[in-house]
């Protein structure tokens, strides 16, 4: 499907805008720092603590841009334009930001996407990060790691309603990290012949929304088969994509 490529250019557009704003803050609270009379120790928890938001939103809007169509190399481009940055903003030494991308299967360049046909769909991030400080009096080692995933979980059932028609559920679940995460927008598709169909209000779509990342769709379907080919697509609130495909069986 190719409909997501469309739609989705508004959304990589905006991805892209607000990692570079992220990025711009951290500078920003890193250099207001400088004028302040703070002691050394102050302004270096201060300093270490803004490093790791900064590294974590520099991974988040570079996989909420590659989710939605962008290059598999924003991530590595976004990552060394944020170390490059970092390195000359400590006011009392030495900076040094180093990371690595995971590249071990299923990753690639720090980046997983797999939006499968089985009803399991994520889009995932991974970096490690090392972080040297030398100062006058403090000496600081340190190594964390970022790792962004949004899962999206999805079944589905139909009953046949008389003649083709059919009431479809679908169940969808959607996770942060493994926490229970919102949808800022969920859109289904379903398959007829060669052709994937919306499903919106002209075939009485209902979204429900548990509040607990459990949604129910429910819509009404013209489909001449017992199976019925069913996408979603899902857009969390941090503007990560995923997808996933499931075929709904009749009950």
């Amino acid at each position: 499907m190719r409909q997501r490529r469309n739609s989705g250019q508004i959304v990589l557009i905006a991805a892209f805008i607000i990692a570079s704003l992220l990025l711009a803050a951290q500078i920003y609270i890193l250099e207001v720092g400088r004028t302040l009379s703070e002691t050394e120790s102050e302004f270096l928890n201060d300093f270490i603590l803004s490093v790791q938001l900064g590294s974590r939103n520099a991974v988040l809007g570079s996989l909420a841009n590659v989710s939605n169509g962008g290059a598999s190399s924003t991530l590595e481009l976004n990552l060394e334009e944020w170390a490059s940055r970092v390195e000359d903003q400590y006011l009392y030494g030495k900076s040094i930001l180093n990371y690595t991308l995971r590249d071990t299967t299923p990753y690639s360049s720090g980046i997983w996407l797999d939006w499968g046909v089985n009803g399991y769909g994520v889009s995932s991030a991974y970096a490690n990060f090392t972080h040297k400080l030398a100062g006058f009096d403090a000496d600081v080692d340190q190594s964390f790691v970022i790792n962004i995933t949004t899962t999206l979980l999805i079944a589905s059932t139909n009953q046949r309603l008389g003649g083709d028609s059919r009431q479809v559920n679908v169940t969808i679940s959607i996770q942060n990290e493994v926490e229970p995460a919102l949808a800022e927008q969920i859109t289904i598709y379903y398959r007829v012949s060669s052709s994937w169909l919306i499903s919106d209000e002209t075939n009485g779509y209902i979204l429900r929304d548990y509040g607990n990342g459990t949604y129910l769709a429910s819509f009404v379907a013209d489909v001449p088969t017992e199976s019925v080919e069913i996408s979603t697509h899902i857009l969390d609130y941090r503007d990560i994509h995923v997808q996933a495909n499931v075929t709904s069986t009749e009950i």
